[in-house]
């Protein structure tokens, strides 16, 4: 499986969670077997906030994603998520204790951010 994390710095497992999916100007990606880390890398969102259609869902999902963690996310693109069958999780704090919770199933689901009305964003 592979996890899509979001992130604003170029940091790796070391830098924070974005707070913004569509904002974000980087995905982490790290590859899991065996509930196990095998590789992470860094990637650029092209689409950051490229306009209405939830652009940078489109961006991630480039890299077979089959997992995303973020701090906020609109409905439209949790909804578009959920017809790719990638499975959404919140989280805010350091990415690799996100993937650390993720690891140990322990991460919870991810509201609505109200934010643009809780568009796709």
């Amino acid at each position: 499986m592979r996890l899509g994390i979001t992130l604003d710095e170029d940091s790796g497992i070391h830098g924070n969670v974005s707070q913004h999916f569509g904002q974000c100007k980087y995905f982490l990606l790290a590859d899991i077997e065996n509930n196990k880390v095998k590789g992470v890398r860094t990637v650029v969102n092209n689409a950051v906030h490229g306009g209405g259609g939830c652009v940078a869902v489109d961006e991630i999902l480039k890299h077979k994603i089959t997992h995303v963690i973020s701090g906020g996310m609109g409905m439209g693109a949790q909804a578009k998520f959920a017809s790719a069958g990638v499975q959404v999780f919140g989280y805010s704090g350091k990415v690799k204790d996100a993937i650390d919770d993720f690891l140990k199933n322990t991460l919870g689901g991810l509201d609505a951010c109200h934010e643009h009305g809780g568009e796709c964003h």
